[in-house]
Formats: C-alpha cells, sequence, structure tokens
C-alpha cells in the first residue's frame, strides 16, 4: 500500500521516477569545462558542467562547485578563479580534473607549471588555465549563493582570450564524452 507522503506511488514506480528525472536531466545541453583555482601555493583544476554567463553589465560568469570540493574551498580563499574552455579533440583530458589534482608543479613567481601532466599558465588573477584550452574566462570572486550540496560562484570576467590555435574551435560538451553529472 502507498501513503499520502509518496504521492500514492509504490516504491517501484518511485525508483523508475527517479531514474527517468535523471536522464532527463543529463539531456540537458551543458558543456564541459575546467575550473581553476587558487589560494596562496595551492592550486587546483576540477572538471565542471555547471558554467554560464549570468550578467553582462558587468561581465559576469557563474559556477557551480560541490560543497566539499578542494576547489569550492580555494575559490572560497582566493576569491579568484578561470575557466577553460577546452577544444574537442581534448575529450580524455577531462578526466585528469575529476580528482583533487595530486601533480601540481608551478611555479608560483611565473604562474607556469602542470597539474596532473598538463601544462598550465596563470593570467591577470593568477589562476591556472590550461595552455590547450580553446578559450579561457579570468574571474575575479563577486558573490557566493550556497545552494546545499553546491555553492554558485560568481566572478566578474576580468580577462578572457582565445587560445593559441584561435577562434573557431569546436567546443567541448558533456554529450562529446560518455561522462554524467547531476540529477
Amino acid at each position: 500500500m502507498c501513503s499520502a507522503s509518496d504521492g500514492g506511488r509504490s516504491p517501484e514506480a518511485a525508483g523508475t521516477d527517479e531514474r527517468r528525472r535523471r536522464r532527463v536531466l543529463w539531456s540537458l545541453p551543458t558543456g564541459l569545462y575546467v575550473i581553476g583555482s587558487r589560494a596562496d601555493r595551492r592550486w587546483n583544476l576540477m572538471t565542471a558542467s555547471w558554467v554560464t554567463q549570468v550578467a553582462t553589465e558587468p561581465t559576469l560568469i557563474g559556477v557551480g562547485v560541490e560543497a566539499t570540493a578542494l576547489t569550492h574551498e580555494l575559490i572560497a580563499a582566493g576569491g579568484i578563479f578561470a575557466v577553460s574552455l577546452l577544444p574537442r579533440a581534448e575529450r580524455t583530458l577531462v578526466r585528469s580534473f575529476v580528482k583533487p589534482a595530486s601533480a601540481v608543479a608551478v611555479d608560483p613567481r611565473t604562474g607556469r607549471g602542470t597539474i596532473q601532466g598538463a601544462a598550465v599558465h596563470a593570467e591577470r588573477t593568477g589562476a591556472p588555465v590550461l595552455d590547450v584550452a580553446a578559450a579561457w574566462l579570468d574571474c575575479e570572486l563577486r558573490h557566493t549563493v550556497a545552494l546545499g550540496s553546491h555553492s554558485w560562484f560568481v566572478g566578474e570576467v576580468v580577462d578572457a582570450a582565445f587560445g593559441p590555435a584561435g577562434e573557431g574551435l569546436p567546443i567541448l560538451r558533456m554529450e562529446d564524452t560518455r561522462m554524467h553529472y547531476g540529477g
């Protein structure tokens, strides 16, 4: 028998509804990005899918970051982040950044080095940007909104550019990989 609290659905129906909800949420068109963060001499890169422009004047970018993630800690402490937009050809690279970086070799004076073996450089804010990025956005933190499991960090874009290959490279999207997140 079903109770009023579950809408009268059986446990099997509730499980089917949950699976359907996840599949629909996974169907939302989503980019796949790498967020660079830094606080003092601590650096990290993190794969992320929740990135969007939220205002034009000033130009603000929002990124969703899990509250328990190292990137969350570094953005909150350092007040900066960068978003690397990757070319589709780099689809395997994003898997290197699904866990906190364990191999960081960045010169704090120059901002050049490697994280998880990937070449990085720092731009205006000092947050790491992947050298292979098709484009990047360098941001200073302006707002933080706690949203349960995640926080929404809103940064003002203080610098942006296309990578060495120039404008026009197809940008990596979630559907270009077998990765799923959210739901």
